[in-house]
């Protein structure tokens, strides 16, 4: 395995510029080529990276000896670049959610267990500060047991948005409104402090954007499988975006939390990430003083980064150290794949106004 590891993106849009940005960034890994359906588009894209464009995968892979395959498409179109990239030997790390589909993760996965190859998931807010803090307070028991965890995200997205690209707004092209796209990220935190899903009774609804077919709000209760409970609402038609956070409360009354979005949300290619995230709860016996200083600590990290690409970074660098050393990186496709399975039970809960096991 070469210690500098050869990365090559697939599909040429708005996020694909933060990831091939964030490659540059990363220590040991160069950017060395991009593949697109429309061969113009790539072309345009490796122009300014002077990379090489490829419109077939098995070609690009083989040429470029790519190690490892960033997948950047529309969420329906992840399956089959990603099986594509798996046959043709390399790793993959797929843009948030893994699918729109379980058939389509269950087919991801398979390729990569057939091919002997890494499966990652992008969900680079597991990488913040205050998020990793969370995770080092549950591990080492300073709020016991967790027992009921929580996702607030009221965030905003405007007709602009829907109309920036053609496949977003429809289930076709998206495969699902604010539980596909922008929840995700608060989903795999919850999952990732509380554990997987075994229950879960939900519901969606359009609010206030007529000029969409998917869900712009959506709510749901959780039970998991250790026992716990939990409550998700996540909403698109707030304006300009408040915030989005997680809770976990544990069985010795302590709770700790985490504001990974702060105000007018962040949108890849479209603004920046405006407020620094930061732990906005925090009461654990000894420790309930410590918040200001933890929210210094973290804006000034904050501002001495570009956040729209630092944490990708963080991530990458944490993937390919999972290939050299033959590891799971953090965020794996198992965990892509639940965060599919939960939103797919609050969509399948709607339909048929009943609960649903996992």
């Amino acid at each position: 395995m070469p210690t500098s590891l050869r990365i090559a993106l697939i599909g040429p849009g708005k996020v694909a510029h933060l990831h091939a940005k964030a490659v540059l960034q990363t220590p040991d890994t160069k950017l060395v080529a991009v593949y697109g359906r429309t061969y113009q588009k790539a072309e345009d894209f490796a122009n300014q990276y002077n990379i090489r464009a490829y419109s077939d995968i098995y070609d690009m892979v083989d040429r470029e000896n790519v190690d490892v395959c960033v997948v950047c498409t529309p969420h329906p179109a992840h399956r089959e670049p990603t099986v594509a990239a798996f046959d043709a030997g390399a790793h993959v790390l797929v843009e948030k959610p893994l699918a729109s589909s379980l058939a389509d993760c269950d087919a991801m996965l398979e390729a990569s267990r057939r091919n002997g190859r890494q499966l990652g998931t992008i969900s680079q807010r597991r990488f913040y500060a205050p998020s990793l803090r969370v995770r080092e307070a549950i591990d080492t028991g300073k709020i016991g047991k967790p027992v009921l965890g929580t996702v607030q995200m009221l965030g905003w997205r405007d007709e602009a948005y829907y109309k920036s690209d053609p496949w977003r707004g429809n289930w076709a092209g998206e495969g699902g409104g604010v539980l596909v796209n922008q929840a995700p990220h608060q989903l795999d935190l919850l999952l990732w402090y509380m554990g997987e899903a075994e229950e879960v009774y939900g519901l969606w609804r359009n609010l206030n954007h007529p000029y969409i077919e998917v869900d712009d709000t959506a709510l749901a209760i959780v039970k998991f499988k250790s026992g716990a409970i939990g409550n998700i609402l996540v909403s698109n038609s707030q304006k300009p975006g408040i915030y989005g956070k997680v809770h976990i409360h544990g069985e010795n009354g302590a709770t700790v939390g985490v504001q990974p979005d702060g105000g007018a949300m962040f949108i890849a290619g479209m603004s920046s990430i405006l407020e620094p995230p930061i732990n906005d709860l925090w009461t654990v016996p000894g420790e309930e003083n410590l918040l200001d200083q933890f929210k210094a600590e973290d804006t000034e990290s904050f501002n001495q980064v570009d956040a729209s690409t630092y944490f990708f970074s963080l991530q990458l660098a944490d993937f390919c150290d999972a290939i050299r050393n033959n590891r799971p990186p953090l965020v794996t496709g198992e965990d892509g794949r639940r965060v599919v399975e939960l939103f797919s039970a609050i969509y399948e809960s709607t339909r048929t106004g009943l609960p649903v096991k996992l």
